[in-house]
């Protein structure tokens, strides 16, 4: 049986993100899904002209809509997640949803503290919307230097128009205020020594997720008998699995898979 993996894009892009990685691992043999959020199940333009569908959207939905989706399938696939992706490939390994996960520049779960002066800065203007539960459009220069600080000003607008799209503000909220939520649905329980094991890559010039931050992460893990690993990337932003050398990121991840036996072919 070949073996499936599930990418799950983060913040302000739909599947589109994934349009490097998925190439490279069906190349090696992977049978490759990408689901959109709820709401991000169309064409970007469409998104952009009406994304309503978004508003009031949070964690706890999205994370479900993948649950449905995974149990579904015959066997539990890879997970493979990106900044908000990553954060939900925890919490679904946390629930036993999966062979394994790659968590790439993940979105901390509650507990990890945050609130970095970069991470701030690149946010501020999204957590400052009122009512929570309506949907923010994020300016260029937000994402130029969020996202893609290292790249050129030509790349830099090529990435925005073709992937940036409007976002829910409240999966931002509930990641703000998490440590003082106690029904946070951003909690994983890092002593859970039966999940799968996790891969923790981080980009040593992101600015909304700083290494920092991915390094906490992976010591709050400590405790766990699971297998929990962690690799950093110079030069490398929030961008990481579609600037120059994604593929050295998505082939690092592909080592860690065969030396984990979790090869295309189960």
């Amino acid at each position: 049986m070949t073996r499936t993996i599930v990418f799950l894009h983060g913040a302000w892009v739909t599947p589109l993100c994934w349009e490097r990685f998925i190439p490279f691992f069906e190349g090696k043999g992977y049978r490759c899904i990408a689901p959109a959020w709820p709401g991000k199940d169309r064409p970007i333009e469409v998104i952009r002209a009406d994304p309503s569908a978004l508003a009031g959207l949070g964690v706890g939905e999205i994370v479900a809509h993948y649950e449905q989706l995974i149990r579904a399938m015959d066997e539990p696939p890879i997970l493979i997640g990106h900044s908000f992706g990553g954060l939900f490939t925890q919490i679904l390994l946390d629930r036993g949803l999966a062979a394994a996960g790659v968590a790439i520049d993940s979105a901390p779960p509650k507990g990890i503290w945050a609130f970095e002066p970069t991470a701030v800065r690149s946010l501020l203007t999204v957590l400052l919307q009122w009512p929570w539960r309506k949907v923010v459009r994020w300016k260029y220069s937000n994402f130029r230097y969020a996202f893609v600080n290292t790249l050129s000003e030509a790349d830099a607008h090529v990435a925005y128009e073709r992937h940036v799209t409007p976002e829910t503000v409240r999966i931002f909220v509930q990641s703000a205020v998490a440590m003082m939520s106690p029904g946070s649905p951003i909690k994983v329980n890092f002593s859970n020594g039966a999940r799968a094991p996790l891969l923790l890559l981080a980009g040593l010039k992101d600015r909304i997720v700083p290494p920092v931050i991915n390094r906490r992460n992976l010591k709050a893990y400590a405790k766990s008998a699971a297998r929990t690993d962690f690799h950093e990337f110079s030069d490398r932003t929030h961008w990481i699995i579609a600037q120059p050398g994604w593929d050295e990121v998505a082939g690092y991840a592909a080592d860690w898979l065969e030396g984990l036996g979790l090869g295309p072919t189960g």
